[in-house]
């Protein structure tokens, strides 16, 4: 396969990426958007299972994309270069693995053709996470799952079914 017939996020880095092919690389898992703390004697990040309060936690969108920044004074916006020093991404986010050389999965959206993928792959926050709305002390919601890989994961392939 030439650099021609590749797609996009094979041969472009991150740094060079046009907007739209940046937005694109996100398969809106929704795990970022969780809420994060951190340990304070060891550093660890600690993932918890309460979600933003824009987030849908049905579809794993954020319901103001446009104006998320200005409504959640903590929200970021990802780029390239933030993207070094960031250590709470999920390992099967698609910025994490392109930056470290690694090829996207079957379930992402940008190899499946499909956002739904990312849910049938348990790869989404979908049904698992509750709003900051209703969740109470994030203490009382630290979990393991938004740091791991589900099984099966980094197949290369779509797993069959038995």
């Amino acid at each position: 396969m030439t650099d021609e017939t590749r797609p996009f996020w094979e041969t472009t880095p991150l740094e060079r990426m046009t907007r739209p092919q940046w937005e694109s690389v996100c398969d809106g898992c929704g795990r970022c958007c969780l809420h994060k703390l951190r340990e304070d004697e060891t550093d660890e990040v600690l993932f918890t299972d309460v979600a933003c309060r824009l987030l849908d936690t049905g579809t794993c969108q954020c319901s103001d994309y446009a104006h998320r920044q200005r409504r959640v004074q903590d929200c970021i916006t990802l780029t390239a270069e933030k993207l070094v020093d960031i250590d709470w991404l999920p390992p099967t986010c698609g910025y994490v693995l392109l930056r470290d050389g690694e090829p996207l999965p079957w379930w992402h959206p940008l190899v499946s053709g499909t956002p739904e993928t990312v849910h049938e792959a348990g790869i989404s926050v979908s049904g698992r996470v509750v709003s900051e709305r209703h969740a109470g002390m994030l203490e009382d919601h630290v979990i393991d799952w938004p740091g791991e890989a589900p099984r099966g994961a980094f197949c290369r392939t779509r797993p069959t079914r038995r």
